[in-house]
């Protein structure tokens, strides 16, 4: 079973054409004229061994817009990708230090979207985006997945590190997540449906 979406959102904001690979290799293409948001998205699909090619450009050169949607349809693809969720592992959990700084995150795949995300962002601009705008990037991505997320950095002093040791974090909880489970043929929840 292929798991494997191309998807594209026009708008009077943004233009965003996304293709994403869940059994691939973590090889990334990733355009959006913004070096850290492509730096982490080039992260996260280095450790989910996601294949991601991602070309995105702002149509009305507003930072937040392209930032948000950006967010929005990288969750939409790979929930899309994800299918029925038939087959899965379904449960994720990953801590991953960088530096000074620790980021833990457990992922559930069941089709129930929550999110509480404790990033510790202490400066209100990291690589020349908005403390907001990353939040916002990261709840975007987690709500458009539509499964449940908890992501807490535990502590650390250099933001930078703070947001990639979460990216990093939510790659591997999410990898280990969608694994296929070839032997067990029943849906991974006692309801029977996820």
């Amino acid at each position: 079973m292929e798991r494997i979406t191309h998807l594209e959102r026009r708008t009077k904001e943004v233009s965003i054409d996304i293709k994403v690979n869940l059994d691939g290799n973590g090889i990334s293409d990733i355009t959006t004229n913004i070096p850290f948001l492509d730096h982490i998205i080039s992260s996260f699909a280095r450790h989910s061994k996601i294949d991601i090619n991602l070309t995105a450009t702002s149509e009305d050169h507003i930072k937040h817009h392209l930032v948000e949607d950006v967010g929005i349809v990288l969750g939409q693809a790979i929930n899309k990708a994800l299918g029925e969720r038939e087959k899965i592992s379904r449960f994720g959990y990953s801590m991953i230090p960088m530096d000074e700084s620790i980021s833990k995150v457990a992922v559930d795949l069941i089709k129930r979207p929550y999110s509480h995300i404790d990033l510790k962002l202490e400066r209100e601009l990291i690589e020349n985006i908005s403390k907001e705008d990353i939040i916002h990037f990261i709840q975007s991505f987690v709500s458009n997945l539509n499964c449940c997320t908890h992501i807490i950095v535990e502590y650390g002093l250099n933001d930078h590190h703070k947001i990639e040791a979460t990216m990093k974090a939510f790659a591997i909880a999410l990898k280990t997540a969608m694994k296929l489970d070839l032997i067990n043929e029943e849906k991974p929840s006692t309801k029977g449906m996820m």
